[in-house]
């Protein structure tokens, strides 16, 4: 595989934006009180979604989901914009690295 593609798969894999993958859908997510707001978000199946995070507590979070193959530090204050998909129908939990007995949370493709 040329070094090119290797470097779009692995930017797309921590998140980040790469030309020509646009997504279908936004959906927007909140960390407050180290927890995620909505704890559920319910998807298309089989289209691209854009994550938007924004952390809204005093300390950094790290989204982060095996299911999904994504996790990303998301500092106090800011948000992160995270791209999954297209998925397939299922449940993918994802949750807070760093406060993981309260920040949890799964993106529903139905």
């Amino acid at each position: 595989m040329k070094r090119t593609v290797k470097l779009a798969i692995a930017l797309v894999a921590f998140g980040f934006s790469i030309p020509g993958f646009a997504a279908d859908q936004d959906v927007s997510l909140v960390i407050r009180n180290n927890r995620f707001e909505p704890q559920e978000v319910r998807v298309p199946a089989g289209q691209k979604i854009r994550l938007l995070v924004k952390n809204l507590d005093a300390a950094a979070e790290e989204f982060e989901s095996h299911e999904l193959n994504r996790e990303k530090v998301i500092a106090a204050g800011a948000t992160a914009t995270i791209y999954i998909g297209p998925l397939s129908p299922g449940r993918y939990p994802f949750f807070g690295e760093f406060h993981e007995s309260t920040a949890r949370g799964a993106v529903v493709a139905e």
